[in-house]
């Protein structure tokens, strides 16, 4: 079924879901620099990054265009975004001090997105990239 108005998805949609999971799921991490969002380039493999700015301070998350695509479930995209806030909150690309020595170490990044309530969006992701490989090497 079809919906006559799809949700247009923008960087202010981006936006809105970054908002929707820091206020719903990383209530205790104070945004301390500003954090932006945008849709960067077109990546069937690099689907999310985290880096800060060299000149002002503040952080920026890309996440591929292909997610601008709404084939893509919602809950792929905020998986992701919950992804790049745990690497923030863990103090990689933010203000604040690093926990670990490397960003993945010990599978900490889906470790915390479950204590953190966002295992729906962990299962989501580990079952659609399941299928989205395998599509991605049939067409190579």
């Amino acid at each position: 079924m079809k919906l006559k108005a799809d949700l247009r998805r923008d960087n202010i949609w981006l936006l809105s879901r970054l908002d929707y999971i820091w206020s719903n799921h990383f209530t205790d991490i104070k945004q301390t620099n500003k954090v932006f969002i945008k849709f960067g380039r077109y990546s069937k493999l690099r689907l999310g990054s985290i880096k800060m700015a060299r000149y002002g301070g503040h952080t920026v998350i890309t996440i591929t265009k292909m997610f601008q695509d709404s084939r893509i479930p919602t809950d792929i995209v905020d998986q992701t975004i919950g992804h790049e806030l745990v690497h923030y909150a863990h103090g990689f690309s933010s203000p604040y001090p690093k926990m670990h020595r490397y960003p993945h170490e010990g599978g900490i990044v889906k470790k915390e997105m479950i204590s953190r309530g966002l295992g729906k969006q962990v299962r989501a992701y580990q079952n659609w990239v399941k299928v989205y490989r395998r599509e991605l090497y049939d067409k190579s």
